[in-house]
């Protein structure tokens, strides 16, 4: 079957174009980063070497012979590829319609929540491979172990047994198309949309699994789980006690098993409480899943170390909501003496959203030594709302007394933030959706070197890591 996706580039469209390209299927595909001459991408040359052919998005790699076209909630009406499908009369199918397939084929566990997913669906899957179950995985971010294991790109992987460990989204409502064997169901915070239609979605998704665990200490679950099995950091049917967290992971126990996690946070600890939950339910036993836990190697762009100088790390990390980015913060503290942080919002809507939590978020996260660095919103293209900009986030920073620098342009936020570290510090570059935000915090460890003193220790001009970092 000749398969084109709309927006190839996306985690999501990528894994699944990935899935059908390994089985067979003649897979196209077009992204707006293509258009836009971003043609140098690690995830480019994946695709390449399983055959998938690449195009801008502009109808050129729609022909006669494409049976299917997927395309994500990201494509709009106007879209000269959706346009170009209709006018030859090619059925379309949104994204999450195709993972549904798969996921009604499958035994399936579907990681749920607005913050967390990709990690804690990374950690049920990473249990599950440990114990010998096989299991395949579809989520929204490389899993490390995968990349170094298996050579492939990490977002995908075909196991041989009937499991099968996804991401559900509930950004845009698909959440309530799955009906999985296993659902997860971590959090609920407003994002995308208002809680109230959150709920409406989650219950939805929580009535079409089999078995459902629930975050018992989410107030906003706990009205539409009734009768689900729970965990939380507290209580619940599965928790951790003896929690001990540093700058470079955490120690716990559950029933009295010792966990020793090496990704920094106590958000962390909460995934994999709820990455245990599910995998005892599939039954796996507690020791098993302590020594996967171990092992864990995490996903891309979560706490992510580009490398130091002069005592000074430089860290990247996808977090893009409020709640994520506290959650990060709040890890960062643990293994820095100030916390210098930059970040680039995501997506206009959220913004529109969002303004007043982005504001309390940071407010209540950057400390009265830290400092916060904000450029303008990431524009893939699209339709921008009137008005919205970031500048509104950092006018209520401001207006709270938070240490906080603007600039539509990050390029002329590099030197300014490399002056201002001293060692001991950590350096955040966070947000998601633009693939050059890596590229971005390796600029800020060169600009490091250009401009702190020269009387870094050796190791560290030699381009060495120095990772002693403490309060």
């Amino acid at each position: 079957m000749k398969i084109h996706f709309i927006g190839i580039g996306g985690v999501g469209m990528s894994a699944l174009a990935q899935l059908h390209a390994m089985g067979n299927d003649e897979v196209t595909g077009s992204d707006r980063l293509i258009s836009k001459g971003y043609t140098d991408m690690a995830l480019w040359d994946y695709l390449k070497k399983l055959g998938v052919k690449l195009f801008p998005q502009d109808g050129s790699g729609i022909d006669e012979k494409t049976e299917l076209v997927i395309l994500s909630s990201a494509i709009e009406e106007d879209n000269p590829e959706l346009q170009k499908a209709r006018a030859l009369n090619i059925p379309t199918m949104h994204r999450s319609e195709l993972l549904a397939k798969h996921v009604a084929t499958h035994r399936t566990i579907a990681v749920s929540g607005t913050s967390g997913k990709s990690t804690t669906t990374a950690m049920v899957y990473d249990i599950l491979a440990f114990a010998g179950l096989q299991p395949s995985v579809i989520t929204g971010a490389a899993i490390l172990s995968l990349q170094k294991e298996q050579g492939v790109f990490g977002n995908v992987y075909k196991g041989d047994s009937d499991l099968l460990v996804i991401e559900a989204d509930e950004s845009d409502g698909s959440i309530v198309k799955y009906k999985p064997y296993l659902g997860l169901c971590l959090n609920l915070q407003k994002d995308h949309k208002e809680i109230e239609i959150l709920q409406g979605y989650f219950k939805a998704f929580i009535s079409h699994c089999k078995t459902a665990i629930v975050n018992a200490e989410e107030p906003n679950l706990q009205a539409i789980s009734s009768g689900a099995k729970t965990f939380g950091m507290s209580y619940g049917d599965i928790h951790p006690t003896e929690i001990k967290v540093d700058g470079f992971g955490s120690d716990f126990t559950i029933k009295g098993q010792p966990f020793r996690l090496q990704v920094p946070g106590l958000h962390n600890v909460a995934n994999a409480t709820a990455a245990v939950a599910a995998a005892l339910e599939l039954g796996v036993d507690l020791e098993t899943c302590a020594k996967a836990l171990h092992k864990f190697q995490g996903i891309a762009r979560r706490f992510a170390s580009i490398g130091s100088y002069n005592k000074i790390e430089v860290v990247d990390d996808f977090a893009h909501n409020p709640h994520k980015l506290a959650a990060t913060i709040a890890a960062a503290h643990l293994r820095g003496k100030r916390v210098l942080a930059f970040y680039q919002p995501h997506a206009f809507t959220s913004i529109k959203l969002l303004t007043n939590e982005f504001v309390e978020s940071f407010a209540r996260s950057i400390g009265p030594n830290d400092h916060l660095w904000l450029t303008e919103v990431y524009y893939p293209g699209g339709t921008i709302p009137p008005g919205v900009s970031c500048r509104t986030v950092y006018e209520g920073l401001k207006a709270r007394g938070v240490n906080v620098s603007y600039d539509g342009c990050r390029e002329h936020l590099l030197a300014e933030m490399a002056a201002a570290a001293k060692p001991g510090d950590i350096m955040l570059v966070l947000g998601a959706r633009d693939p050059t935000l890596t590229d971005f915090a390796r600029k800020l460890l060169a600009a490091l070197k250009e401009h702190q003193p020269s009387s870094a220790c050796k190791n560290c001009m030699l381009g060495n890591c120095c990772m002693a970092f403490s309060k």
